[in-house]
């Protein structure tokens, strides 16, 4: 069952003559976990405003095609509306948080939707609760570090249980730690809560695991679309420039020297045990 669809979606920004994206088909599927990526300036940031409406409510265009979210037609719904299915975690979380304490950022959203307060506090707790950091909830955002900043901008989203999370890059200022386990709250929310999943990421060593499909743009188009291993595996996606695995681009490198795996490996542990059972059978 399909949560976004679009169908020739293009997009040209005020003042600009040429379309940031340009027939853009996708269908991304309820529980997906989906890795969005390709050169810089490719469109993604683009393609994730029409995801959750600010365009064309917000920025200004010339929009094209069909697009639809959990059910609605973007072009006819505010963004109020949307966002009660969409979540967006901004590229910069300082760029989304605001408020005097942790909870009151958690909590903005929510009053937004006058929520009773009873249900308000729960709902709060239990973001915290899910994004680890609890223990944060009176310090002042701009006090913490940046991977603690994420998880509050990823909180104050879940809080409000939206559909789909949509996530821009949100380990950009991180060191491969503090991305791992920015990684790791986002897969529970996708295999526990069943929540959508829309990562655009460049670090596909890290989060290349956790995803079950990618979308792969180039020049304001979908290049490639289909799972991390048939991606991963594809001349297309190197002459991309897409960052490629080094799990697989070890395999392709032992399948030219005659070693051949049983599976294309996405992660080193993958490697790690395809190897062992080389060895076992030799």
């Amino acid at each position: 069952m399909s949560v976004i669809e679009t169908r020739d979606l293009t997009y040209t920004y005020p003042g600009v003559t040429k379309p940031s994206i340009e027939e853009v088909s996708v269908t991304i599927n309820k529980g997906d976990f989906v890795i969005l990526t390709g050169p810089s300036g490719c469109g993604k940031t683009t393609l994730c405003r029409c995801f959750n409406g600010l365009i064309p409510h917000f920025y200004n265009g010339d929009l094209e095609g069909k697009i639809e979210v959990a059910g609605l037609n973007v072009v006819d719904h505010q963004i109020h509306q949307i966002a009660r299915h969409v979540g967006l975690v901004f590229q910069n979380p300082e760029n989304q948080l605001f408020a005097l304490s942790v909870e009151k950022d958690v909590a903005f959203g929510l009053e937004n939707f006058a929520m009773p307060r009873d249900e308000m506090r729960k709902r709060v707790d239990w973001a915290l609760q899910m994004a680890g950091i609890s223990e944060l909830s009176e310090r002042p955002p701009h006090e913490l570090s940046g991977g603690q900043q994420q998880r509050v901008a990823i909180a104050s989203v879940l809080a409000m249980q939206p559909d789909i999370m949509v996530l821009d890059e949100p380990t950009s200022f991180l060191d491969p730690v503090g991305a791992e386990k920015i990684f790791e709250v986002i897969n529970e929310l996708n295999k526990k809560l069943g929540i959508t999943i829309i990562l655009v990421e460049h670090r596909l060593d890290l989060a290349a695991k956790y995803a079950n499909h990618v979308i792969v743009m180039n020049k304001g188009k979908i290049a490639l679309t289909g799972s991390p291993r048939e991606i991963f595996t594809s001349e297309e996606a190197r002459l991309i420039g897409v960052g490629i695995p080094k799990a697989t681009k070890l395999y392709q490198h032992l399948k030219k020297h005659g070693i051949r795996l049983k599976a294309v490996p996405v992660t080193t542990e993958e490697t790690a045990d395809l190897l062992r059972e080389i060895l076992k059978n030799d």
